[in-house]
């Protein structure tokens, strides 16, 4: 895939996923109504949403432009991407949109976003586990196996990997 048409693909895919995972169905939940006036949550709520797009977007750039694919499945990159982020952790799309979730919930302080944050989590887990992690393995061989040894999958390391 040359690069333009995996950069067009990168944007129709995070329209479609996780614009709307972490966009449209929490304002869906919420209406965006009922932002806390309480610092604290105000303050963390605010700095994990702007973390998690800056991350997302960080690790859809990494796609287009290190593996020239798109994160979504039936346009995967052609390389396996294992910098920038990815050296420190192999879901950083996960996770950068579950925080921008548990951003919202805390924003927002709802009790059915919470429960969504959960259920996105549990699923993304699932996918994870039984369908993506076996597909990168069938796909990148040796190369992911290395870096799956070497790169936690939801708790980033502390220092990046060289590999």
């Amino acid at each position: 895939m040359r690069h333009r048409s995996a950069i067009a693909g990168s944007v129709v895919f995070f329209a479609a996923a996780p614009c709307v995972v972490a966009g449209l169905l929490p304002w869906w939940l919420t209406g965006w109504e009922g932002l806390t006036r309480s610092p604290l949550p105000l303050v963390l709520g605010t700095l994990a949403t702007l973390a998690g797009i800056a991350v997302l977007l960080h690790a859809f750039a990494r796609f287009a432009l290190d593996g020239a694919g798109t994160p979504a499945p039936v346009a995967p990159t052609q390389t396996l991407v294992v910098g920038g982020v990815y050296r420190f952790v192999r879901n950083p799309m996960y996770l950068a949109v579950i925080a921008i979730v548990l951003g919202q919930v805390l924003l927002f302080g709802s009790a059915a976003l919470a429960v969504y944050a959960a259920l996105v989590t549990a699923a993304m887990v699932a996918f994870v586990r039984f369908y993506e992690e076996p597909t990168l393995a069938r796909r990148y061989g040796a190369s992911y196996e290395d870096y799956r040894r070497n790169v936690p999958g939801w708790l980033p390391r502390a220092t990046p990997w060289r590999g």
